[in-house]
């Protein structure tokens, strides 16, 4: 017996089987890998589409939003030719951290989310930008339309995460999370993330 209920009959990697999302670069897909509550970095393996371990946050770092990437986006040479001093892109999906009211607990979980602006890092040279976006439907963040409508505090606390996630004891920061930029520049680097993966993978 047939049925005009579309579904996967197995579950889709969440980087290559998920939509870019309704209607990007505007509205798009968030896979959450990590939370605010995570003492934890967890990472979804490129290979099986699991979340695995990747390390404990260093120190007493923790995200201050909800952090995955976008699905079916690369950070190739087209994104790393908008981050002024990247040699290269990272290779990894576009990174994107999720504001919303009410606190989210869970990660592995996908929803949709507007972008409102982003942050350009550099990452050992390579360009490692972390898109921000709030909620769609969240009931107080969600007509935010750029980044200057969230609190300049929450995006310092974001730049310091990212400038120091990765600090080891005795190591030197390698990572820079200097330039804030709007939602403009946020949807021309999503754009980039797409036709890099289009050209890495096909469309």
């Amino acid at each position: 017996m047939s049925s005009a209920h579309a579904f996967y009959r197995w579950r889709p990697h969440p980087w290559h089987g998920l939509e870019v999302g309704p209607d990007p670069p505007r509205l798009v897909t968030a896979y959450v890998e990590i939370t605010p509550f995570d003492a934890v970095k967890y990472e979804v393996d490129k290979q099986t589409g699991y979340i695995h371990v990747d390390r404990p946050q260093s120190g007493a770092a923790q995200p201050p939003t909800l952090y995955g990437f976008v699905p079916r986006t690369l950070c190739g040479e087209r994104v790393a030719r908008l981050c002024h001093g990247a040699t290269r892109g990272d290779g990894d999906p576009l990174d994107i951290c999720v504001v919303s009211e009410r606190p989210i607990t869970r990660a592995d979980i996908i929803m949709s989310v507007r972008v409102v602006g982003g942050i350009q890092m550099i990452d050992r040279g390579e360009a490692d930008d972390k898109i921000i976006a709030v909620l769609h439907n969240d009931l107080f963040w969600g007509g935010c339309e750029e980044l200057a409508q969230l609190p300049e505090s929450l995006v310092a606390r974001l730049r310091h995460y990212f400038s120091t996630y990765k600090l080891k004891p005795g190591e030197a920061i390698n990572a820079s999370a200097t330039v804030i930029y709007g939602r403009a520049q946020a949807e021309q680097v999503i754009q980039a993330s797409i036709q890099d993966y289009a050209a890495e993978f096909g469309g």
